[in-house]
């Protein structure tokens, strides 16, 4: 018996509706290849310092980039190491060599170590370009003496490298 025109209609919807839907695997696996590949290439190996705005620092061309270790920061009439401060600049006197707050902090921050390099351990100094000198050589002394002799000044990237 010849079946009409709309039970043949009914009969094909029928089947395209109640047919298990298909997972192309392979171009979802494209996808994800794609998106791996891609997101290693953009993740940088940029170092970033945390700046606050109360530290201008020096404008200059630096060569190398940042490398992640001990901050000491001059900070308004503080010194913080990794953002904790450890000494007042009002609090220190004239004729000292040593600031006792940052060699106690660094002293303990050593000894926490299972070892000490032969070439010292690593330190970044964060200091604005209105710091004196007599303090910056105040706090390098303090930071030798320390063993923390690996000691890199904090610039900003102002120009072409090179």
């Amino acid at each position: 018996m010849k079946t009409s025109r709309r039970a043949r209609l009914r009969r094909r919807h029928y089947r395209r509706m109640n047919r298990p839907g298909g997972l192309n695997l392979v171009s979802l696996m494209d996808i994800f290849t794609i998106l791996v590949f891609f997101l290693m290439v953009n993740s940088s190996d940029v170092k970033v310092m945390q700046n606050t705005t109360e530290v201008a620092l020096p404008v200059s061309s630096s060569e190398r980039d940042a490398v992640d270790n001990l901050t000491v920061q001059v900070s308004g009439q503080s010194i913080l190491v990794q953002g904790r401060e450890v000494a007042r600049l009002d609090g220190i006197g004239a004729d000292e060599i040593h600031i006792a707050g940052l060699s106690e902090e660094l002293a303990y921050r050593r000894n926490r170590l299972s070892e000490v390099p032969p070439q010292g351990l690593e330190v970044t100094i964060m200091a604005g370009q209105g710091t004196e000198y007599r303090l910056l050589r105040r706090i390098l002394k303090t930071c030798v003496d320390e063993q923390y002799r690996q000691v890199h000044l904090a610039v900003e990237t102002g120009g072409q490298n090179g």
